[in-house]
């Protein structure tokens, strides 16, 4: 009897284990715990981003709305640029932005396709990465210094648009190269096998099949790219812009005035403050819509590939 009230006291005294059903619930409860609190903090980082977002507009908006008219986005400046419009520099940024895409768009692509597609697996291939990447995060004036000494003064271009474009082109690419890469990685590699055993080539595979279906991808790329090149103001401060042009460019090695550097302009070397301020908040809400155009237009592109891919 005592062996068994013994028996009966261990019992009572040692802990019964936890049944494994109980244990899988509260890990699950912990990590729907922490689930929730990691969208919390990402719901918050995305309010404090719309919050930001919304009081630059709002402060852009109320100081230069009033100066946008007709005539402000089709005349040229005039009186000492405290009048008229800035149709000189609207066209001088979309000159530079083209000429930009038009020399990174084939090239990052063909980039992107040597990575993907041909190159052999090894160190030369992780440092030509590791360069792209590193390219990525060089500060915009270190562009602007290579353009001038490169593209102005050892090309002989001089500060023009072929100087400024070659050098945004410059900037665009590791952009491109980026965004291609993950397009073509994206696209299945069963298409690639079933192009090859059809009878068709490595590059008729890439050209007819795997460039069109990371097409949506690669254009994602190049409007993200545009949207930055077109507000970038240290590479073009260098090799194309100027304060003021009278007229339009009529040639590639003309001088150009374009919206980022035209507000720069106006907000340090102007003698007609109160006017050139006005005008100077209206071209950068100009500016800022346009480039906020072209994010959203990337936005629908992107939402476009996703929907391509799940079909």
């Amino acid at each position: 009897m005592m062996t068994s009230a013994y028996v009966s006291m261990t019992a009572a005294t040692v802990p019964a284990a936890v049944p494994p059903k109980t244990a899988q619930a509260r890990a699950r409860a912990r990590r729907g715990l922490v689930q929730k609190l990691g969208f919390g903090a990402l719901g918050l980082c995305m309010a404090a981003n719309i919050v930001f977002l919304g009081a630059i507009l709002f402060f852009i908006a109320a100081k230069g709305l009033g100066a946008i008219n007709w005539e402000f986005l089709t005349q040229v400046p005039r009186d000492s640029m405290t009048a008229g419009g800035v149709a000189p520099a609207i066209l001088g940024t979309f000159y530079l932005t083209l000429g930009a895409i038009l020399f990174s768009l084939p090239l990052g692509v063909a980039c992107a396709v040597y990575l993907t597609e041909y190159s052999p697996k090894g160190w030369i291939v992780n440092v030509l990465r590791i360069s792209i990447n590193n390219l990525a995060g060089v500060p915009s004036v270190v562009f602007g210094l290579f353009g001038l000494t490169v593209f102005v003064k050892y090309m002989g271009f001089g500060v023009s648009i072929i100087a400024g474009s070659l050098t945004l082109g410059i900037l665009a690419l590791p952009v491109i190269i980026s965004a291609s890469q993950e397009a073509l990685t994206a696209v299945p590699q069963s298409i690639r096998e079933a192009s090859l055993a059809l009878g068709a080539t490595q590059w008729e595979t890439i050209r007819r099949v795997v460039l069109p279906a990371a097409l949506p991808g690669i254009l994602t790329g190049v409007i993200l790219s545009v949207g930055r090149v077109a507000g970038e103001t240290a590479p073009i401060l260098f090799t194309a812009a100027a304060f003021y042009v009278k007229g339009y460019p009529d040639s590639p090695f003309s001088e150009v005035m374009a919206l980022p550097y035209h507000i720069y302009a106006l907000m340090t070397e102007g003698t007609h403050p109160e006017e050139q301020t006005r005008i100077a908040y209206a071209s950068s809400l100009l500016l800022l819509g346009l480039v906020l155009s072209v994010s959203m237009l990337a936005i629908y592109i992107r939402q476009r590939q996703r929907k391509t891919y799940h079909a």
